[in-house]
């Protein structure tokens, strides 16, 4: 397919598709304009509005290099989500996950950090309450500028992850040292403050991905973490509900399943003992990424 048919099909599919971006306002004393954009389909999106097989089909003709957005298709409560049809078949052999072990009832809780809006403490507070494990996926301004939530992420025992210096699209550098340098940067940051290795979890910034840049990243040793739940719920000054988040995280949750949550949301932070408590009624644990299954 020429490569302009399918930028324009691209963006057809993206306006109509709604697909969520996030914004945030500049960070304070930084060079670094980064942000905590997250690009994904709202589950059921696909299924909602167009056939998504036919969809997956025309993203499917894509090469190993152009920029593919994370999306995934919620089934329903307890229901095990699909990732997408386009990039199923090479994220095993690339170290990337969306989902874990589905055989148990296990969640794997993580927040993106692109600034700090004063809720991280809290969230570390009922993690430790119920001693919950999570990732946090962090770039580099945020260890520049917030070294004790850092160190304290490393305290109790959370996984440190890397979310990129500068927080692009990784599917668009193609120049292996400044690639590279997106991950070492972060990597540098952490060790210097911490004295310890970065673990090697990597979120790509917005979702945006090719597989191009899935085998660049396992070769610096990362496995790529995306997703197979996530809602509207960055938006600081548009925040949902408190009961629509408790009834949209707990219905989204399934065996397996990696949750995306943004430390940002003041609702998030309000609810999170509520939905840690419901799901583990329910029978569900939460797990380490250290504990994702290897095969």
């Amino acid at each position: 397919m020429n490569k302009s048919i399918k930028s324009l099909i691209a963006l057809s599919l993206a306006m109509n598709l709604i697909t969520l971006v996030p914004q945030k306002p500049a960070l304070a004393a930084s060079d670094n304009d980064t942000d905590s954009n997250e690009c994904f389909q709202e589950d059921g999106v696909f299924g909602d509005i167009l056939d998504v097989d036919n969809i997956r089909d025309i993203f499917s003709s894509f090469s190993d290099e152009d920029e593919l957005n994370w999306y995934y298709v919620g089934k329903g409560k307890d229901q095990i989500a699909e990732g997408p049809k386009e990039s199923v078949s090479f994220l095993k052999e690339n170290s990337a996950y969306y989902l874990g072990d589905t055989s148990k009832k296990v969640l794997y809780l993580t927040f993106d950090e692109g600034y700090e809006n004063g809720n991280t403490g809290k969230i570390l507070d009922i993690l430790k309450e119920y001693k919950v494990p999570a990732a946090f996926f962090v770039v580099k301004p945020y260890i520049d500028t917030q070294p004790e939530l850092i160190k304290r992420m490393v305290d109790e025992g959370h996984v440190v992850g890397n979310h990129t210096v500068h927080h692009p699209s990784m599917a668009q550098i193609r120049d292996k040292e400044k690639f590279e340098a997106e991950f070492t940067g972060v990597e540098n940051a952490f060790k210097e403050l911490t004295g310890q290795d970065m673990p090697k979890f990597f979120r790509p910034p917005m979702g945006k991905y090719s597989k191009k840049s899935l085998e660049m990243t396992k070769d610096l040793g990362y496995k790529t973490i995306f997703w197979s739940f996530a809602y509207k719920d960055w938006l600081v000054n548009n925040q949902p509900s408190e009961s629509y988040a408790v009834e949209k995280i707990c219905k989204g949750a399934h065996p397996g399943s990696i949750m995306l949550l943004h430390a940002v949301s003041n609702t998030n932070t309000k609810v999170l003992s509520s939905v840690i408590k419901t799901l583990q009624q329910e029978g569900y644990e939460f797990k380490s990424l250290n504990d994702l299954p290897t095969e």
